[in-house]
């Protein structure tokens, strides 16, 4: 099995599957993204048509609601009621003859109109005109529908199913006398059909529900509870294992609103077709990228596979050389690299062989060059005891300065370039020591540093070479005393040490000092003995501590002296 797959582990199958797999990842995506998103569309087509259909409907009720209101204001402002109610406002009751001619009247506004089955006409307080019998209002009613139709002033009010029969809805409004500044004059109520409010749904697998504006049925066809249907928020709705889209509406004139209930398997019917068609249109494309990539991963290979052959003959000897052809330019490129490469490598094995040799060389001078720091420590030291047997003991001091200070400079690959703050000042006491020989007893020098500081290690000669700066560019041109202090210090509020060097010699002009300056950070041309201290000291600051110290600060002023100082972090110093 192993060998099988090793067999078929070729660059033309590696590039044929992932062609495939990258084919199929994409029609996959874009299939899905495809449908989705027609299924989105279709559904949000279907949902506006819905709620289009839930706005005409609810138009409708509004036409019907607005017909009643109109009919029972051509009831309410009719001359023959107005002078009954009048008449029984100002005290005196109307008469039989005059109850039954209003009827005849309102009959008459009923018969043209749809819908209302009967009207009934109440005085201020309560008693009924119309139909003729001894009904009180407050009876016939709940007490709050007659203040409410008082709050309406003379407006149309919507009271609901019928308490007597339930067959019938009830509206109702104030009325008003005209003559008498519209006091009020007393009450109708009309009752209403149901039928008058049916529903024409002509699909059978669709719900309809209308809803007053106190949530109270007018008409449906659900045949199950509907507070799952208006306590839910949801727009899809599981109704007996099926789910159904849910669209409202709400009229702003009647406060009634009406809930659409639709099926989602028949907003999504043609569903099915578009999946078929997609599924179909990936197959296709996926065999026709399928041909189009195996001869593609056969183009790309064939040179690869050819060049690949000439690197394992390469095994046998030294490199061949591959002849050119014709192919891309990467495999071109390829190809000459390849050549590159195999003349480079022969040259290379020539190279190696000739470097083997130095390296054996210089391997023998350094063991040589081991020798002469010996020789040089010996020969001093033999000096020393040479000067001692004379009595020349300030002589023998100097030269026993002198091993030591060639001792501390020269470093061992072994020995670290790290030294105590202590030792460093050790070694400018031998240097001192020494340049007395030259300066006499007008050369001083003195050390401010607090005793914590002297454990504290720093790179080797990093204060040395300005000590020696100074000296030479201070006590060197002048003739009185001259004073060199080497100040360690704590920076206030800074986890940084300060250490500076200060003599009291010539100093420096302005001009002079921005040339060192520049000389110092190598934006000039360096002269010999200019400068190079120093640099020095610039340069191995950044190299040891990078932005973590303070480059070198120098402050001159003429006839006065110069100070060199520099900070670094006190956690490095340990």
């Amino acid at each position: 099995m192993f060998n099988i797959f090793k067999s078929w582990n070729t660059l033309r199958n590696q590039l044929l599957v992932v062609y495939l797999f990258v084919t199929l990842l994409v029609l996959i995506i874009v299939s899905g993204i495809t449908y989705v998103l027609v299924a989105d569309l279709l559904q949000e087509n279907a949902e506006e048509q819905i709620r289009q259909t839930a706005i005409e409907s609810s138009g409708r009720y509004d036409s019907l609601y607005e017909q009643i209101n109109m009919v029972t204001k051509q009831i309410i402002t009719n001359e023959e009621l107005q002078n009954i109610l009048l008449k029984e406002w100002n005290g005196y009751s109307s008469t039989f003859n005059e109850r039954q001619s209003l009827m005849s009247s309102v009959n008459l506004i009923q018969a043209n109109a749809d819908g209302i089955y009967s009207v009934e006409v109440y005085t201020s307080d309560y008693q009924r005109i119309i139909p003729i019998d001894a009904t009180n209002l407050v009876e016939r009613l709940d007490p709050k529908w007659v203040s409410q139709a008082n709050k309406a002033k003379g407006g149309l009010i919507w009271i609901g199913e019928d308490p007597l029969d339930s067959n019938y809805f009830l509206v109702g409004r104030r009325i008003n006398l005209f003559e008498e500044n519209f006091e009020h004059g007393g009450y109708v109520v009309v009752r209403i059909s149901r039928p008058h409010f049916q529903l024409n749904n002509e699909a059978t697998t669709d719900y309809t529900i209308l809803l007053d504006d106190k949530k109270k049925t007018i008409a449906t066809n659900f045949p199950y509870e509907i507070e799952n249907i208006t306590g839910s928020a949801d727009e899809i709705l599981l109704v007996d294992e099926k789910e159904y889209m849910v669209v409202q509406h709400t009229s702003d004139i009647t406060g009634w609103t009406i809930y659409y209930l639709t099926p989602v398997e028949q907003l999504t019917k043609g569903m099915p077709t578009v999946l078929i068609g997609i599924i179909i249109a990936g197959i296709v494309g996926l065999l026709i990228f399928f041909v189009s990539s195996f001869f593609l991963a056969t183009f790309i290979t064939r040179p690869i596979t050819r060049l690949t052959k000439t690197m394992r003959e390469a095994g046998k000897g030294v490199l061949a050389h591959n002849p050119e052809i014709l192919s891309t330019n990467e495999i071109n490129e390829l190809n000459q690299t390849y050549n590159q490469l195999a003349a480079e490598t022969n040259y290379l094995v020539q190279m190696v062989y000739e470097k083997e040799i130095m390296k054996n060389r210089t391997e023998l001078k350094a063991l040589q060059a081991q020798i002469h720091p010996h020789f040089l420590f010996n020969t001093l030291d033999a000096l020393y005891w040479s000067l001692d047997e004379k009595d020349e003991e300030e002589l023998a001091n100097v030269v026993l300065a002198m091993s030591e200070l060639f001792r501390y400079t020269i470093t061992k690959e072994n020995q670290d370039e790290w030294v105590t703050i202590k030792e460093e000042l050790e070694h400018i006491e031998r240097y001192m020591k020494i340049m007395r020989m030259r300066f006499g007893n007008r050369l001083n020098w003195e050390k401010e540093v607090d005793f914590d500081w002297l454990h504290a290690k720093i790179p080797k000669l990093m204060i040395q070479p300005l000590v020696e700066n100074a000296i030479l560019h201070g006590a060197g041109n002048v003739v009185r005393q001259s004073n060199i202090t080497v100040l360690i210090e704590k920076v206030v509020d800074c986890d940084h040490i300060r250490i500076a060097i200060t003599d009291n010699g010539p100093g420096m002009n302005p001009d002079r000092l921005g040339y060192v300056k520049k000389l110092m950070n190598g934006d000039v041309a360096e002269q010999k003995g200019s400068g190079m201290a120093l640099q020095n000291v610039q340069k191995r600051l950044r190299l040891f501590y990078g932005d973590k110290a303070s480059s070198l600060h120098i402050h001159s002023v003429e006839e006065k002296g110069t100070m060199v100082s520099f900070k670094i972090p006190i956690k490095d110093l340990w």
